[in-house]
């Protein structure tokens, strides 16, 4: 029947089916009418075998707070908008999204409420990388300008005890003098570590495995006891280009990290894959590396999770805690971004590096 009311039936479907976010359609027990393929491809489900199927049931939320907030909606006829809302999908995968719900009340029938969803992991991950690097920016200018402040009058303390020690007739007294000299040497081997290596990168073609498999080495020579690492490497991942010297520090110092945490009874997985179309902070690039080295450890505790990359932060005893924030500015140089997601019992330190030149 080509009427004017199904001519527009015709045009509002076709405009649900091509938009680019999930939108649902559920009756007022909230049940499934309608899913658009938008939705399907957030669900990795088929419409038609989830019709019919409640609010609670296929928007899984950890707080259980969906199915309240959607039949308040419909309670009360007023719209609502949840950000940032965490949902667990069929194949079993935590997605964050925009939640918006729109009651739709007719005249001669039961109310409908209107559910559209928009996944934002991706713009917050962006957000977040982007955060990480300017973060990580501003710390370096911070460290180079106390660096230059401190190693000049450094020197001039090194030399003076240096000369104080030559005048000094007891040898008694020289050892106080030695103990000025090593301590401004301590001092600025601390501002060197600090900065990272100052030589220009030495770049070449080299295999992750190759470099994995080394730091793999030293650890299980320095720890022959344990803890267990396994691997689970993807053989088709290219040659990068990149200084081979410092991809290996960076590494050795997050997978030593790791075997701290999960100590000689624990595990380490080390983890190789390649992203497409994969955006690194603000930019995107056609092939990622992404290296993960996870541990089951108790986790970084959750005060330190926003600071594990700033300078002298550690959540081991007697840590120096430069060793995250060295591995994250080797990894920089190379256009790369390391990430780290922890909870009890799972701490996942992730490795970005571009495939491209």
């Amino acid at each position: 029947m080509n009427t004017p009311a199904a001519r527009t039936m015709t045009i509002e479907k076709t405009i649900l089916d091509n938009l680019n976010t999930a939108v649902l359609l559920f009756d007022a027990g909230l049940r499934l009418v309608y899913m658009n393929p938008a939705g399907e491809v957030l669900f990795a489900v088929s419409a038609r075998h989830v019709r019919g199927l409640s609010a609670k049931d296929l928007i899984p939320c950890p707080d259980g707070s969906v199915e309240i907030r959607l039949r308040e909606a419909l309670a009360t006829r007023r719209p609502f908008t949840e950000r940032e809302v965490n949902i667990v999908v069929g194949d079993g995968r935590t997605i964050t999204v925009n939640c918006t719900a729109l009651p739709l009340h007719h005249v001669e029938a039961r109310p409908e409420l209107l559910v559209e969803l928009h996944q934002v992991d991706r713009q917050l991950r962006i957000t977040r990388e982007e955060q990480l690097i300017a973060q990580h920016q501003a710390t370096q200018a911070l460290l180079r300008g106390l660096a230059h402040e401190i190693k000049n009058p450094l020197g001039g303390l090194r030399g003076a005890a240096q000369l104080l020690e030559q005048e000094l007739p007891d040898k008694g007294l020289r050892e106080y003098t030695r103990i000025i000299i090593d301590e401004a040497d301590r001092l600025q081997a601390l501002m060197d570590r600090m900065l990272g290596p100052s030589r220009i990168p030495r770049e070449q073609q080299v295999n992750i495995h190759y470099l994995i498999e080394h730091v793999r080495g030293l650890i299980v020579a320095e720890s022959p006891r344990g803890p267990t690492i396994l691997r689970d490497y993807d053989p088709s991942i290219p040659e990068l280009l990149g200084d081979p010297d410092r991809l290996i520090q960076a590494l050795l110092n997050l997978v030593r990290n790791a075997a701290a945490a999960a100590g000689p009874q624990g595990h380490i997985l080390l983890k190789t894959r390649v992203l497409r179309q994969f955006t690194i902070g603000s930019r995107r690039h056609r092939l990622v590396l992404r290296v993960e080295i996870r541990d089951d450890g108790p986790g970084i505790p959750p005060e330190l999770h926003d600071r594990i990359f700033f300078p002298m932060v550690s959540g081991h005893p007697g840590g120096t805690g430069l060793g995250l924030p060295i591995a994250q500015e080797l990894i920089n140089q190379h256009g790369g971004l390391i990430e780290c997601d922890s909870r009890p019992g799972c701490t996942q330190f992730f490795i970005y590096l571009p495939l491209e030149p």
